[in-house]
């Protein structure tokens, strides 16, 4: 559909043949557009696990219109890709599952803070970075680590501007729906 121009109050040259009703239309159409986030459908899994050469930036790009919402259990991949809401568990075991799909090896990472809920993130060895979800908006979408548990804890920490006390690691799969944790380190001063 292409726009007529809009009547400036001349007669004749210029005036859209459209009546007020078409004209109020084509304007609440055009700033519906301009208001709208930037991609209307949302992505798949089957997009996600299928798209050659996906990288954490990449994967970190889909989501940057999606918005928090806590819940205390970890959605169904395609539920938190379809409502385009959820929480860091969310996004990095839907992080984890994608790049394990891709062959590429990943690490779940729950780092436990002073005052602060716990905090999931994906650590991506191969690009020696991990993906937080608290950071899917900025062009650095990406935080890059050393893989220590010590190291991942205290650049997630840091990033949040708070202390961590305690980091594990955990794997989780969708059919059990169940977070298993391994090692944790706890954090002392020196």
């Amino acid at each position: 559909m292409s726009l007529q121009p809009i009547a400036t109050g001349r007669q004749g040259a210029g005036r859209s043949r459209r009546g007020p009703r078409a004209r109020r239309l084509a304007l609440v159409m055009m700033v519906a557009g301009l208001l709208a986030p930037g991609r209307l459908d949302a992505v798949t899994l089957m997009e996600l696990v299928t798209q050659a050469n996906l990288t954490p930036k990449k994967f970190a790009a889909y989501f940057e219109d999606f918005e928090y919402e806590f819940a205390p259990e970890i959605l169904p991949a395609e539920t938190f890709l379809r409502q385009r809401r959820g929480d860091c568990d969310d996004y990095a075991v839907l992080a984890d599952y994608v790049f394990g799909r891709h062959r590429q090896p990943t690490r779940l990472i729950h780092v436990r803070m002073v005052g602060r809920v716990a905090h999931a993130v994906c650590y991506v060895t191969d690009a020696k970075a991990y993906l937080d979800y608290n950071n899917r908006k900025f062009f650095i979408n990406v935080a890059r680590s050393g893989g220590s548990l010590r190291e991942i804890a205290t650049k997630v920490a840091e990033s949040l501007k708070a202390n961590w006390t305690s980091v594990s690691e955990f794997t989780y799969t969708y059919e059990e729906d169940k977070k298993h944790f391994g090692v944790t380190v706890v954090k002392t001063d020196s």
